[in-house]
């Protein structure tokens, strides 16, 4: 019950820190996405249109993730057992669409439409300026989720790119993916104006334009792969499944675990399913104490482990194979959950 309630208190911890995270960028975005477009229409530029539409989508996006931090939050309840978790994956998805559409659609259609329909320059002194101010509101909401990954990087003990690569927090990932694409998409912007400037040419306009649409298409799949392997199903990493062998092998009483399955269903939250070979001589009751002491180890050494399901299974019946139309054969023993 004190292993349950400690879970729930770092559950609790890490979406508050998320929450904030996703708070400061999409305050940030907001106002940055106003500065912009009343630039971009002062001084005629494409980039700072596509800039304008680039910190709306984010704004968007934010919101989306908003939802899906408060919404996968709500405890398990009788219509769903599992709970909330995987909801967060579906706003984040919806997330990574706002971004592709209203970001990158948009920045294409516009240096296009500037490279074949050529654009007026006016003075850009008000878009270098917005650029500036934006850039230190972008690096804020950046350094914020920078911080928050890498604490979690250092609380896992893992590098932060592999761990921004492979993090089940989607919320924190898209902060920093987007913030570091604003960043990125304001220097490019800075450049069109730059080179509008020097030659008089809006086609450097319109280029950069483009490269702000590329870069938010990068971005926009990036997320989206990373929300549709979590929905689908991912497993935890191949070295913690072995660890979990190990720890439910330590257990007296079990013999062998003959087949594993692991599913992330959350930031902080994973369930683990196991057929296990217990002595043949265990009794009933040591079979079910055997249950309770493999399910706290697992909670002890993995606290991300909410869930945990043993199947007894002898190794004989794992070999047997299952008659067509079965659809499985049905579990045999305790199911131990946590």
């Amino acid at each position: 019950m004190a292993e349950t309630a400690r879970h729930s208190a770092q559950d609790h911890s890490g979406g508050g820190e998320s929450t904030f995270t996703v708070i400061v960028a999409a305050l940030a975005n907001l106002g940055v996405a106003l500065a912009k477009a009343v630039a971009g229409i002062i001084s005629g530029s494409s980039a700072m249109l596509s800039e304008a539409a680039h910190s709306v989508a984010d704004t968007v996006t934010e919101v989306l993730l908003l939802t899906a931090l408060k919404r996968s939050g709500k405890p398990a309840d009788e219509d769903h057992p599992l709970g909330y978790g995987p909801e967060r994956y579906v706003w984040a998805l919806l997330a990574a669409v706002a971004t592709f559409v209203g970001g990158a659609v948009f920045s294409l259609y516009d240096g296009i439409h500037a490279l074949l329909q050529g654009e007026e320059l006016g003075d850009p002194l008000a878009s270098y300026i917005v650029l500036g101010v934006a850039f230190l509101l972008e690096g804020f909401s950046l350094r914020t989720g920078v911080r928050q990954a890498r604490g979690e990087a250092s609380r896992l003990r893992v590098p932060f790119r592999r761990y921004l690569r492979r993090t089940a927090d989607t919320a924190v990932k898209a902060v920093v993916m987007e913030d570091s694409a604003a960043l990125v998409g304001l220097l490019l912007a800075a450049g069109g104006l730059l080179g509008g400037q020097l030659t008089g040419s809006g086609v450097w306009d319109g280029i950069a334009s483009l490269c702000i649409g590329v870069l938010l298409l990068y971005v926009a799949w990036v997320l989206g792969r990373s929300n549709v392997e979590l929905l689908v199903g991912r497993p935890l990493p191949r070295a913690t499944r072995e660890r979990i062998r190990e720890e439910l092998l330590a257990v007296e009483h079990i013999e062998a675990v003959l087949e594993l399955t692991t599913l992330v269903q959350g930031p902080r939250e994973a369930l683990v399913a196991a057929k296990v070979d217990f002595r043949d001589v265990s009794s009933a009751a040591q079979i079910e104490w055997a249950c309770e002491r493999a399910e706290q180890r697992l909670r002890e050494a993995f606290p991300s482990v909410s869930r945990v399901y043993l199947d007894p299974t002898p190794r004989s019946a794992s070999a047997m194979p299952v008659p067509p139309g079965s659809g499985g054969r049905p579990s045999s023993g305790r199911s131990s959950e946590g």
